[in-house]
C-alpha cells in the first residue's frame, strides 16, 4: 500500500505519528509540497466527500495522500496541494495520547487506519499498529463505527454518521429519571 506524508514540520517530532511511520518505513514522508502525488487520495477534513469503498481503485494505483500540520495551520495547508481526490474522513474518536478521546481530532496514524478500514483493507489497516503502544485503542473505541462504514459508499457513509450522530444527541437530552416516593 502507497501511503505517503506531506509533513510540515509543525509538530512535536517526540510525538509525531508520521515521523515515527516514516522513520518505521510505514509511509513515505515528502516536505516538499510540489512532489505531492496529485492523483493519491488526500485525507482532508473540509472535503464534502467521505472516504469510502469507492475509493479502492485510487488507492490501489496511486495511494493515500495525509498531510501532518497542526490544526491551526490545516486550511491554509491544505489550499496549497491543489489533490483532486481529496476525502474526509466520517466521525471517529481519537485514541492518540495527545487528543484521547477527542472527536475528530485523529493523528495522521489514525487517519491512514481508518482510511484503509472502511476502505476494506482491514489487514493492511491492522499492519499499522505495529509499534504503537496505543494504535489497537483506536480500533477498540471505534469498532462499531469502523464496522459500520466499512465497504460502504460515500453516501452511505454519510448516512451512518448522521444516524449515530442524532442518536447520541437524542441520549444526552433524555431526562434523567427521578424517582417518585410516596
Amino acid at each position: 500500500m502507497k501511503l505517503y506524508i506531506y509533513h510540515t514540520n509543525q509538530c512535536d517530532p517526540k510525538k509525531c505519528t508520521a515521523l515515527k511511520m516514516g522513520r518505521l518505513e510505514m509511509a513515505k514522508i515528502i516536505k516538499n509540497h510540489y512532489k505531492i502525488p496529485r492523483n493519491s487520495i488526500l485525507l482532508n477534513p473540509f472535503a464534502e466527500t467521505a472516504v469510502s469503498v469507492e475509493d479502492r481503485p485510487i488507492i490501489e494505483k496511486y495511494g493515500i495522500m495525509a498531510l501532518d500540520c497542526s490544526w491551526k495551520q490545516a486550511e491554509k495547508v491544505f489550499k496549497i496541494t491543489n489533490s483532486k481526490n481529496q476525502r474526509s474522513l466520517p466521525f471517529l474518536v481519537a485514541a492518540n495520547p495527545v487528543n484521547y478521546g477527542k472527536p475528530c481530532k485523529l493523528s495522521t496514524l489514525e487517519a491512514f487506519i481508518a482510511t484503509l478500514y472502511i476502505a476494506n483493507y482491514k489487514k493492511d489497516a491492522l499492519s499499522l499498529l505495529n509499534g504503537f503502544k496505543w494504535a489497537k485503542t483506536f480500533i477498540d473505541i471505534n469498532k462499531e463505527l469502523l464496522e459500520s462504514y466499512c465497504g460502504k459508499t460515500s453516501k452511505e457513509i454519510i448516512q451512518i454518521q448522521n444516524e449515530f450522530l442524532q442518536n447520541i444527541t437524542k441520549k444526552e437530552k433524555k431526562p434523567k429519571n427521578k424517582a417518585v416516593f410516596s
